[in-house]
């Protein structure tokens, strides 16, 4: 045989062994079409409901949760962004706390259940790493589609559906808690999820490099429910939006008549709020004014002397009225209270009276501190309900209940509070009324008027008006 015919041979006998390699290799797209998948059996899954010494605790704070969740679906409606979100995780609560109630009731009739899942409905599941991913015992390179399961760079195993290598949705489970939605590229919660901490914090909405980023709300049982915008993990507060469905009203005082030494009266006939100030974007919207505090007396000696001819005109154009007393730290609580009762108008249908608190924090240490003086709020709160029948609202800042309130969990159990906060998210406490605004106008007064808004709509405040009392 010639050279030339032998080099003909080995050069066919080559290219025979390198097509066989080709298409018996597992990278090669072809060897994949052509496997028979595994034989699988039947899978069977066991889920257990043990009791355990738990439960109980378990099923409290889940309670706790439902009454803070509770709480904010009554003061809001479908019109507040993430109504919808924060009503489903209430449902789902409920029928979870209904679950484990009936468990600790009957612990020893928690049978066992048994799901089978037929081979065919399981899909398999690929592993993901670098270059590639594992699925049914082969290494394949391309774009996954499917469920698979990945590290990521902090070593943590994420479950993720798959679409054209891009994560839809996964689950990612650590110390902290489970995490459950959309990823970014380097499996970080970003965008849509839910967060189930540790401790039993549910937190959900819209994520950012693994924090909380944009419209979400956080619900436990050791803290209050947070619902509103984030920045980079940071709780900035809820962003009203001012509607028609608002109840708005006003507080004034001698200073609406008196600009140095001009005299301006009010026309209650024309009354409409048509400013909400600088800070608060009304886009171009009035609206009515609904109620109408007036200040009435301060400390032991100081009378409005506008009280009386502003309380008749208003309560002549159908207004709600109601009083507040000027709180002094030079005289007796109980003097003050006598005072504010015995030179004020309290009819059928006016709203509750209240007591205004605004003290230096040098007033405060001067006369011995917060329990000092939370011992006089309390004695001029009582000795008002019991002289009027009604039970007094506190007006204060926030940066006042959290500074000098803390240990005064009585008070803020009891009485409705009024928050004057001008920022433009709502005050994150409990509260029946939000001063919003110094700097808003109305016609009918002349120059800047007091704010203020319903913490509800409608239907709660008619009930406030039956009873005097915020819920």
């Amino acid at each position: 045989m010639s050279m030339k015919r032998q080099r003909a041979i080995a050069t066919l006998a080559d290219l025979l062994v390198l097509a066989l390699v080709v298409v018996l290799n597992p990278l090669n797209p072809l060897y994949e079409a052509r496997l028979t998948p595994p034989r699988m059996p039947d899978k069977v899954e066991v889920r257990y409901h043990p009791l355990t010494a738990t439960d109980s605790l378990t099923v409290a704070h889940m309670q706790t949760q439902l009454d803070e969740l509770g709480y904010y679906l009554r003061v809001h409606n479908v019109t507040d962004e993430g109504y919808g979100m924060v009503a489903q995780y209430h449902h789902t609560l409920q029928q979870k706390a209904w679950r484990a109630s009936l468990a600790s009731m009957s612990p020893g009739q928690q049978p066992s259940q048994t799901v089978r899942i037929a081979a065919k409905d399981r899909p398999l599941v690929g592993v993901k790493v670098g270059g590639g991913y594992w699925k049914a015992g082969r290494f394949l390179v391309g774009r996954l589609n499917g469920k698979a399961i990945t590290r990521d760079g902090q070593g943590r195993i994420v479950s993720a559906l798959w679409q054209q290598d891009t994560v839809v949705c996964a689950i990612r489970q650590d110390s902290l808690g489970t995490y459950r939605g959309q990823m970014d590229r380097h499996l970080q919660a970003c965008g849509l999820g839910t967060m189930n901490l540790a401790d039993g914090t549910h937190q959900e909405g819209f994520w950012q490099h693994d924090l909380l980023d944009g419209f979400a709300f956080s619900c436990s049982s050791h803290e209050s429910m947070h619902v509103g915008e984030w920045k980079e993990g940071r709780f900035l507060g809820e962003r009203m939006k001012y509607t028609a469905e608002r109840i708005y009203g006003i507080d004034i005082s001698r200073h609406q008549h008196e600009k140095g030494r001009r005299r301006y009266g009010i026309d209650f006939s024309r009354l409409r709020i048509t400013s909400l100030g600088r800070r608060h974007d009304a886009q171009g919207r009035t609206f009515p004014v609904s109620f109408l505090y007036i200040k009435s007396t301060e400390g032991t000696t100081i009378r409005n002397r506008y009280f009386l001819s502003d309380y008749a005109k208003a309560k002549r154009q159908g207004i709600r009225v109601g009083a507040y007393h000027f709180f002094s730290l030079k005289s007796s609580a109980e003097l003050q209270a006598r005072y504010f009762v015995n030179h004020t108008l309290f009819r059928q249908g006016d709203f509750p009276p209240v007591l205004d608190v605004e003290p230096t924090d040098a007033d405060i240490r001067r006369i011995g501190g917060d329990k000092v003086l939370m011992s006089r709020i309390r004695v001029f709160l009582q000795y008002v309900e019991r002289r009027t029948g009604m039970r007094p609202i506190l007006y204060v800042s926030q940066t006042f209940i959290n500074r000098h309130m803390r240990s005064a969990h009585d008070i803020k159990q009891r009485y409705n509070v009024w928050i004057a906060r001008y920022g433009q998210y709502k005050p994150d406490v409990r509260l029946v009324y939000w001063q919003l605004a110094a700097d808003g106008r109305v016609d009918g007064i002349q120059g800047d008027v007091d704010i203020n808004v319903f913490n509800g709509y409608a239907p709660q405040f008619s009930a406030f008006v039956k009873s005097g009392v915020h819920r």
